[in-house]
């Protein structure tokens, strides 16, 4: 349960991290992709470096529910950064949001809901995974989103930010299970665990995609592949090197529905004009 409190709080963090990201990027004339100059022009305004202040708090508070409770339990919770985005994104653009968009936050939070207590993840430790597995997932995980990045900087428009953003989901579900097993380490053995090392370099990365993701195209493009890529990359992880286990089954109907739901969720909501530049 405390897990998913604090997952919920992370979503929270993130969705203003968000919000206060896009601002800065909306009001910063555009630079080149992948430039040292593009961070510059950000980091002297105090609204991104608010937002970075979100993204710290957020990550503090997704690191605590990933060492008390299983990766493919916090990490689905975290897509309930859109919804909350959506409405922060209305208050700070001043912006009214249409009952469309209602609907749809509805039929995310039903999706989530129904979803994570059909799945309901147990078992499972990341420390007791042989060092081979993580070699192979994460070899796995960081040919991904290289691809995916590479790609991506190779073609522009809506393309290009859908590439950018399902490379950043990717960045950050693996990050997300390098977190895991720091967690189960215990503070003591932080520093000695090589998964520190690992977040070290995976994460910034995945924070350095964003910032490209965010200039590379309008959320309708970017954002389902980044909200959806990040917990399926986690669970995909939790089940196959963590030895996670979900209910199946009869359940597997409602986990369906969830996700459906999720899904469609999603999609109405990238397209809401809270969300959209200029607004």
């Amino acid at each position: 349960m405390l897990g998913v409190l604090l997952a919920v709080l992370a979503s929270a963090m993130n969705a203003a991290a968000s919000v206060l990201q896009r601002k800065a990027d909306r009001d910063e004339p555009a630079r080149m992709a992948f430039s040292i100059r593009m961070l510059w022009d950000l980091v002297r305004r105090p609204v991104w470096l608010a937002g970075i202040g979100a993204v710290v708090l957020g990550f503090g508070l997704q690191a605590v529910a990933l060492a008390v409770s299983p990766v493919s339990v916090v990490q689905p919770l975290l897509i309930s950064e859109l919804p909350m985005t959506l409405v922060l994104a209305s208050m700070v653009f001043r912006r009214s949001i249409a009952a469309r968009d209602w609907w749809a936050v509805l039929a995310m939070a039903v999706g989530l809901a129904v979803f994570s207590y059909c799945l309901a993840p147990t078992g499972g430790h990341p420390l007791g995974a042989p060092l081979w597995a993580w070699i192979v997932g994460l070899a796995a995980s960081l040919v991904l989103m290289g691809a995916l990045t590479v790609a991506g900087r190779r073609t522009k428009g809506g393309r290009r930010a859908a590439l950018l953003g399902l490379a950043t989901g990717v960045g950050f579900g693996t990050t997300a299970v390098l977190v895991a097993a720091v967690g189960a380490a215990g503070v003591g053995a932080m520093l000695l665990t090589w998964q520190t090392y690992a977040v070290v370099v995976i994460g910034p990365t995945s924070f350095f995609l964003l910032q490209n993701t965010l200039q590379a195209g309008e959320l309708v493009a970017s954002q389902p592949g980044m909200t959806l890529s990040n917990p399926l990359v986690a669970m995909a992880w939790g089940f196959t090197v963590f030895g996670e286990h979900a209910r199946g089954g009869g359940w597997l109907a409602g986990e369906i529905l969830g996700a459906a739901l999720i899904a469609a969720g999603t999609l109405i909501l990238v397209r809401s004009p809270v969300l959209k530049p200029g607004s």
